[in-house]
């Protein structure tokens, strides 16, 4: 979750319950100790209602998984605000006599600081669930960079391996080379060794028939 709305988030809860109180304190007041409470209580409300629109500025500005999580909450803020305004016309039009304003303490505003204040134990579980399911999604995206990691890593693994394997390659391929060689030079020497006993074979037959015509020829004479 961003920092920046957790912070507009707790500055906004603060005042909320300020107006609510002074809402209730308004409600015992007469004359101008009213219209100056009063005048407190809008304060707060333009207040309010400029950290609600800095809330949404940055929840849009977030990703949608985080977007969605936020702007879910500002609805129920904003539910809330509208309550506490609702709260304030309703204290600013009961001026007429202090019958009326009594009725409106024990019927209106009980019932309406009453659904405030359950609108705000609805806020709070919503606030919680929201934030466990913050907390899921940066378990999740702990997970995918954990598994990222692991890929990546088995990746490097795979390319060292190629790397070897294609060295190999390159080195069988170079035995090859020297064999086809050696092979060529012995192919070479095979025949001229097949050349040489042709020569000496030559070369005895010749001295042979030499032999044996120099016996002949002293047998003859």
């Amino acid at each position: 979750m961003s920092e920046v709305f957790e912070g507009y988030e707790r500055n906004y809860c603060e005042i909320s319950s300020n107006l609510a109180r002074k809402c209730t304190a308004a409600s015992g007041l007469d004359g101008e100790l009213k219209k100056q409470k009063i005048s407190e209580i809008k304060a707060g409300l333009d207040e309010a209602d400029g950290l609600l629109r800095k809330m949404d500025l940055e929840a849009r500005s977030l990703q949608p998984s985080a977007k969605a999580l936020l702007l879910a909450k500002l609805r129920e803020y904003k539910n809330d605000l509208s309550n506490l305004k609702s709260e304030v016309k309703r204290i600013s039009s009961s001026n007429a006599n202090q019958a009326a304003r009594d009725d409106l303490l024990e019927s209106g505003m009980a019932n309406s600081l009453s659904a405030s204040n359950d609108q705000r134990g609805r806020l709070l579980l919503t606030t919680e669930r929201l934030n466990q399911s913050s907390d899921r999604i940066k378990d999740s995206k702990r997970t995918m960079l954990e598994t990222e990691e692991l890929g990546v890593s088995i990746l490097q693994d795979l390319h060292q391996q190629r790397q070897s394997l294609l060295h190999a390659h390159k080195a069988l391929h170079g035995v090859d080379d020297n064999i086809s060689k050696s092979k060529r030079v012995l192919t070479a020497m095979s025949r001229r060794m097949s050349k040489n006993k042709w020569i000496i074979g030559s070369i005895i037959a010749a001295l042979v028939l030499a032999i044996i015509f120099i016996i002949y020829f002293k047998l003859t004479h």
